[in-house]
């Protein structure tokens, strides 16, 4: 009870952390919880279903397959849509198909179309969520806080991937995958009716365009005109494509093979989510000038967890490894989200997204669609050398650019003068989301 002359003490929230961000960030922390577990579910499933590296492979390809040939509409959608009726149709698209994944597993053994088709329907309301989703965070902050901001959002994202992993890879060891598959389908129903009460009325409305391809063409002129844009995307489409296949594919068999089975592989990951929260902490203090160089520069370790599977090295070893690379490569994605929101307009944010994660996952289909047949061809170990060594090839390539070497933090927002095609500067507290 408290007296006038002790007035009851309110926590406030910071003034960045606004109802939209706050209902962003605390869906995205119960997805992640969900998904990251289902991940390792979905592998150990078609293994237990008596699958092999091949079949490993071509489930998980058959969910980034649909996400490559969607990405660029989903951008295009969300942008012309409420992006929260976007996100929303998404999340209930995962849930079902999350659900029947579950009933087929805990029914019997499930056959290897139907994890394809279930997972590429996973694909495919990830593709249409994507962009939507981070169009609607990059305009949901603004101020010289925007970098705080998102690097809390992602402690609290990968705080819950941490949590997903570890209770994830533990559930299946305990219970089997098809639990840990209708706990996801659970979290994307929570998360769904979360993101039903984002408020885009403070988006301005969009003029009426040319149609579909119109606004297709106008994101890749806002891509292709920056070099920092599309030089990164490149880098990642290779360096995801091979850490994919590493982690997807091979990461489970070494752990069946060598680290005794889903739990020690469901800590791993959780370490790296430890790595990546530790990282965000980081970044919430640390603003380097130098957005892109500071962050390509922690792409490098992202080689080592493949190279740490290729030996094999013990679990206490592996998990070292990937706390270190899920710290350093957190760097890199808060200096990455603050670049794009400091200098894409806000009405180009879900096209640029949807080329950013395009270009990222275009090569995931034929990457993990290969693990195996490199496998029985070169030699696991030998495939997983190859991964570190792309890895830190294309990010040595990116690092000669100079747009990405001198790309500088500052307090003005790029926008766009609807009379003009050339990009003025207006600053952020009258621009931003």
């Amino acid at each position: 009870m408290t007296s006038a002359d002790s007035p009851a003490i309110r926590p406030r929230r910071p003034s960045w952390a606004g109802r939209n961000y706050v209902l962003l960030t605390a869906a995205a922390g119960v997805t992640n919880l969900g998904s990251n577990g289902a991940l390792v579910a979905a592998a150990f499933a078609v293994l237990e279903a008596g699958g092999d590296a091949g079949d490993v492979g071509l489930v998980a390809a058959a969910r980034t397959l649909p996400l490559v040939l969607f990405l660029l509409i989903g951008g295009a959608v969300a942008d012309r849509l409420p992006r929260h009726h976007v996100m929303v149709a998404a999340n209930a698209l995962n849930c079902l198909s999350q659900a029947a994944f579950a009933v087929l597993v805990l029914a019997g053994e499930p056959q290897l179309w139907q994890m394809m088709l279930l997972t590429a329907l996973g694909g495919t309301a990830h593709a249409f969520f994507s962009p939507a989703a981070e169009g609607m965070l990059l305009s949901s902050v603004e101020g010289e806080q925007a970098a705080r901001a998102f690097a809390v959002f992602r402690i609290a994202m990968q705080s819950a991937a941490m949590g997903g992993a570890a209770l994830g890879g533990a559930m299946v060891a305990a219970l089997g995958p098809g639990w840990v598959l209708a706990v996801d389908a659970a979290a994307f129903a929570v998360a769904g009716a979360m993101r039903s009460f984002l408020d885009v009325s403070h988006i301005p409305a969009r003029e009426p365009g040319g149609g579909m391809l119109s606004d297709l063409r106008e994101g890749w002129r806002e891509f292709a005109g920056r070099s920092w844009l599309w030089v990164i995307v490149v880098q990642f489409a290779v360096a995801n494509a091979v850490i994919g296949a590493a982690q997807s594919v091979y990461g489970p068999l070494v752990a069946r093979d060598s680290l005794g089975g889903a739990g020690p592989w469901g800590l791993a990951l959780a370490v790296f989510g430890g790595g990546t929260v530790a990282g965000a902490a980081l970044m919430m203090r640390w603003k380097p000038r130098r957005l892109l160089l500071a962050g390509t520069l922690c792409v490098f370790p992202l080689a080592l967890p493949a190279a740490a599977l290729a030996v094999p090295v013990p679990v206490a070893v592996l998990c070292a490894v990937m706390f270190v690379t899920g710290l350093t490569i957190e760097v890199f994605g808060v200096s990455w989200m603050t670049a794009l929101h400091q200098e894409i307009p806000e009405d180009k944010l879900s096209r640029v997204a949807a080329y950013d994660w395009f270009g990222s996952v275009a090569m995931l289909p034929l990457a993990m669609a290969l693990a195996g047949p490199a496998e029985h061809t070169f030699g696991r170990a030998p495939s997983l050398w190859g991964c570190a060594a792309l890895v830190v090839l294309v990010t040595a390539a990116a690092l000669c650019v100079p747009d990405v070497r001198n790309l500088t933090r500052r307090t003005t927002k790029v926008t766009r003068d609807p009379a003009q095609e050339a990009p003025v500067k207006g600053e952020l507290e009258s621009t931003g989301g």
